[in-house]
């Protein structure tokens, strides 16, 4: 049975790897902060009977402790890790650019330092993200395109690149990056811009929720589906040659199409609940992401499966029920 080590398993691509990675007969560990309260709910589903060996097991860990990360490598001995931990929210990178940068970036410093000291070093997967292209020279973007970050994140994240490649080409370890492009999903985090709107919107058919505020409604992103994506982490540690992918639809669709698309489906206009309100944009922006993963497709064999259309329905319909549930207990509460 291979083992798999993965960084940010209680986040969205944590939770989806996982359920990849298990259904392919892993064992699959996966590293979390230590904090008062537990942060598990995207996971909790995957535990197996307490009373049977569980394929999946947590280990307290944190990318700003690099003794403890190789610590924890050297003790699993796993065949594969994913370094999916990061402070990952954009505008948040503004307010905290300095833990950011420790997290995200000297994190995975500390976690390639610790898989270079393993006996048998471990295929490594690197979270690279398409914000590294920031001010995009070209569109769309590739492997080759010139990083050209416009945030702490996206700085944070071209070092990690970088230094995924350099330990790949001056250590020899089997280093990939995945550049993956914006990927969703109804467990993608509240504070995200397609995950507030649904929510928001599914609030707002209920009479829960009167307005939904928003940054830059013209920003054009590369929208694809969590799920499919983390088969692409795989499929990269499973070839001869480590190298690194660009993971995306190709196509290009703005915040106001996100939100045509999602309150059309609840039958609402969105113009009539949705205001804008300065605080959400960024100090400086990023117009437009859109990604050529022709290398992906033609070398891993990957092509997304999830249409955009599809990816917004099945988010509203997974926070309708949650509005639903929320409205149950308001009602009950009120008698």
């Amino acid at each position: 049975m291979k083992k798999a080590l993965i960084t940010g398993i209680t986040g969205q691509d944590g939770s989806y790897l996982t359920e990849f990675l298990l259904s392919k007969g892993y064992e699959v560990y996966g590293i979390i902060r230590r904090s008062s309260t537990f942060h598990t709910s995207r996971i909790d589903h995957l535990y197996k009977d307490p009373h049977e060996q569980p394929a999946l097991k947590l280990i307290y860990g944190d990318l700003t402790d690099g003794s403890n990360l190789t610590s924890i490598v050297n003790d699993i001995k796993p065949e594969e890790v994913y370094n999916l931990g990061a402070q990952s929210h954009v505008k948040i990178s503004f307010d905290m650019p300095i833990y950011t940068v420790d997290t995200d970036a000297v994190g995975t410093l500390r976690l390639l330092e610790a898989v270079r000291t393993m006996s048998k070093p471990a295929k490594f997967y690197q979270a690279s993200s398409s914000e590294m292209f920031g001010k995009a020279v070209e569109i769309p973007q590739t492997e080759k395109t010139l990083l050209y970050p416009r945030s702490p994140y996206g700085c944070a994240k071209v070092y990690s690149h970088w230094q995924t490649i350099n330990y790949r080409e001056a250590y020899g370890l089997f280093a990939c990056s995945g550049i993956l492009f914006n990927h969703e999903s109804p467990r993608r985090g509240e504070t995200f811009v397609t995950r507030k709107i649904t929510r928001a919107a599914t609030r707002i058919k209920l009479g829960l929720q009167a307005k939904l505020y928003l940054g830059n409604l013209d920003a054009k992103r590369d929208w694809g589906f969590a799920g499919d994506y983390v088969e692409a982490m795989w499929l990269m540690l499973q070839q001869a040659k480590a190298d690194d992918y660009v993971i995306a639809t190709g196509e290009t669709h703005s915040v106001r199409e996100f939100l045509d698309e999602v309150f059309g489906h609840l039958d609402l206009d969105w113009e009539q609940y949705v205001e804008i309100d300065p605080n959400y944009y960024r100090p400086s922006e990023v117009d437009i992401l859109q990604g050529d993963a022709s290398k992906a497709k033609k070398v891993l064999k990957w092509v997304p499966k999830m249409s955009f259309k599809k990816l917004a329905q099945t988010m509203t319909d997974a926070d309708m029920e949650l509005a639903e549930n929320e409205k149950v207990l308001k009602d009950h509460r009120g008698k």
